[in-house]
C-alpha cells in the first residue's frame, strides 16, 4: 500500500482523488494548501504527491518547487485547470514549465479515473525501480 499525499485548494478535488486512490488501494492523505502540505510531509513520508499547481497565497508554479524542493526523491504529479479568462490570450504551457520545476507527470483537471490511476502506477513503479537501482538489486 503506496502512502500518496494529495494538496489542492479544492475540497471536492481533493475528495474525489482521495476516493479513487483509496479504492484503488492507496492511503491517502489529503491537504488543503501548502502550508498543512508542507507540515504533512515533514510528520509523513510519502511514496508519492498529487499537487495543484495554482493554490491562494502561492505564485503559479512555486508550489510545484517547493514540494520538490521538499522531497526531491518523492515523484511529484502536478496537476492544473488553470485558464485565462480572455479566451485570445495564449496561455503558458504551465504544465509543462510544472516538468522542468521536478513534477514526474502533469494532469490537466478535469482529468479521467483511469488517467489518474494510470499516472500514479507509473509514477510508483518508477520510484520502485530506481530504488532498486539505487540499492543494486
Amino acid at each position: 500500500m503506496s502512502r500518496i499525499l494529495v494538496v489542492d485548494d479544492d475540497w471536492l478535488v481533493c475528495s474525489a482523488i482521495k476516493a479513487v486512490l483509496k479504492t484503488a488501494g492507496h492511503k491517502v492523505v489529503i491537504a488543503d494548501g501548502a502550508t498543512s502540505g508542507l507540515k504533512a510531509l515533514k510528520e509523513t513520508p510519502f511514496d508519492l504527491m498529487v499537487v495543484d499547481i495554482f493554490m491562494p497565497h502561492m505564485h503559479g508554479l512555486e508550489s510545484i518547487s517547493l514540494f520538490h524542493k521538499s522531497a526531491p526523491s518523492v515523484p511529484l504529479v502536478a496537476i492544473s485547470d488553470y485558464v485565462f479568462a480572455e479566451p485570445r490570450t495564449q496561455a503558458p504551457e504551465f504544465l509543462l514549465m510544472a516538468l522542468k520545476l521536478g513534477a514526474s507527470h502533469c494532469l490537466k483537471k478535469p482529468f479521467t479515473t483511469s488517467a489518474l490511476l494510470y499516472i500514479v502506477g507509473e509514477c510508483l513503479e518508477t520510484a520502485v525501480a530506481s530504488e532498486l537501482v539505487a540499492q543494486g538489486t
